[in-house]
């Protein structure tokens, strides 16, 4: 049984385009948490709010996305969802001329929503491409192209804000004469918004180029004669979508956290600068990307949710090692790395696993709104992560990685679910 259909597979490409698009967007968020703090002389909890207003908006944007996909078109999503996202990144030029930390807040989740469309739409498109017995894997080859588009994220943040950062301490800023420290501000924040502006322009670009490409699989239109609350009491019903949106929440959270804080752990420990702590940053992505085309590949052999079990019980011990392994320099480092080698695959494997309860279910049509809920989930990045920041805060950055092992924890009882209720069907 083919995984993508020849018919296919030029819309598949170009909706597998976007996992790439989004990716970008991820990462780049990630690394200026080091950057405000750094500029700003900012706390890990208020750094955190950046995370808060990117993952908020993914929640509140995935909802009415689904509802727009319902009556349009998947096309229609996505070409609402790049003009979002475009706007987004140029709202970062009036961001950095009023050097307002609330309007960059503002410009990152008007981006998020257009992210939040973006995911809304391309992940029921993409299972929807072919044989469901297929979906899961067929949605863990597009996801694979996800950390493609972190890596370049983290190069851009790198090359262009990282690097520009001057290496002057929250201590030597607080004694600088005013006139200096703006002026540093004002070229360190031009960094910033020189990179994100360029970004938006690009996606106009991309954004035109889709409007002139036909689509296939237009609409769902047949979820249409069905009632939303309807649709909600059907999906609340399904054990396996609930508690897989539960799961999928407590996923993000702890990927966003682990990340979030990657850069600061490897200055800490190796004693280095926020541009070569993205050097670090950027090998755990590489990590991430090849561990997810290794997994999808496994996939045609082992069942995804024994894939995940495996994933969620290895990521968890490796949170408790950098919990426990302070001040060992390289080795906690590499555990560090390791947490993202294991977890790749659980992203796509709980919305697959979650989603495909509904796609080869009696009301197939519930998938749009379906896939909205899976979205909303992505809100544990901006719940969880200013938890283990305030954990940081208060106690130390090492210790703040029990929480996402206990996130890992949460997806392995799913995954443990997962199996008993496959075994059951069968």
């Amino acid at each position: 049984m083919k995984t993508i259909e020849k018919k296919n597979l030029v819309a598949f490409i170009l909706v597998t385009s976007l996992f790439f698009l989004w990716g970008i967007a991820n990462n780049m968020t990630d690394t200026i948490l080091s950057a405000f703090k750094r500029i700003m002389s900012m706390t890990d909890t208020q750094t955190s709010l950046i995370q808060f207003a990117f993952y908020g908006s993914y929640f509140c944007f995935a909802l009415p996305a689904a509802l727009y996909i319902r009556r349009h078109s998947y096309k229609s999503g996505v070409i609402f969802g790049l003009l979002l996202y475009s706007i987004g990144a140029i709202l970062f030029f009036p961001a950095a001329k009023t050097a307002s930390y609330t309007f960059y807040l503002i410009a990152i989740y008007i981006l998020a929503g257009g992210c939040s469309i973006l995911e809304t739409t391309a992940n029921p498109y993409i299972m929807l491409m072919g044989s469901p017995q297929t979906a899961t894997r067929r949605l863990n080859i597009a996801q694979a192209f996800n950390p493609l588009g972190s890596i370049t994220g983290i190069l851009l943040s790198q090359y262009f804000i990282l690097g520009e950062l001057q290496g002057y301490s929250a201590e030597e800023r607080a004694a600088m004469p005013t006139s200096q420290l703006e002026a540093i501000q004002a070229h360190e924040l031009g960094a910033v918004t020189g990179t994100y502006m360029t970004l938006g322009f690009v996606l106009l670009v991309i954004m035109a180029v889709m409007l002139m490409v036909k689509m296939p699989l237009g609409s769902d239109r047949s979820s249409l004669t069905d009632s939303i609350p309807t649709v909600f009491r059907r999906l609340f019903s399904n054990r396996k979508y609930t508690w897989g949106v539960i799961a999928q929440f407590f996923y993000v959270g702890a990927q966003i956290g682990v990340w979030s804080f990657t850069i600061r752990i490897a200055m800490q420990e190796l004693g280095i600068s926020e541009a070569d702590g993205a050097d670090i940053y950027l090998a755990t992505i590489i990590c991430f990307s090849i561990s997810r085309f290794i997994y999808t590949a496994l996939m045609k052999y082992i069942r995804p949710s024994k894939l995940l079990l495996f994933g969620s019980i290895m990521s968890a011990l490796c949170c408790l090692t950098v919990a426990m392994a302070e001040g060992t320099g390289w080795t906690l480092v590499i555990f560090l790395i390791l947490i993202s080698t294991f977890m790749a695959l659980m992203f796509p494997t709980i919305y697959g696993i979650a989603l495909g309860s509904i796609t080869q279910g009696e009301h197939p049509s519930d998938s749009t709104i379906g896939a909205s809920g899976l979205i909303m989930a992505i809100l544990g990045g901006a719940i969880i992560t200013p938890l283990q920041a305030m954990v940081s805060d208060s106690i130390s950055i090492y210790t703040s990685y029990l929480i996402p092992m206990l996130c890992f924890l949460v997806i392995m009882g799913y995954s443990i679910y997962a199996i008993k209720t496959e075994h059951v069907t069968r």
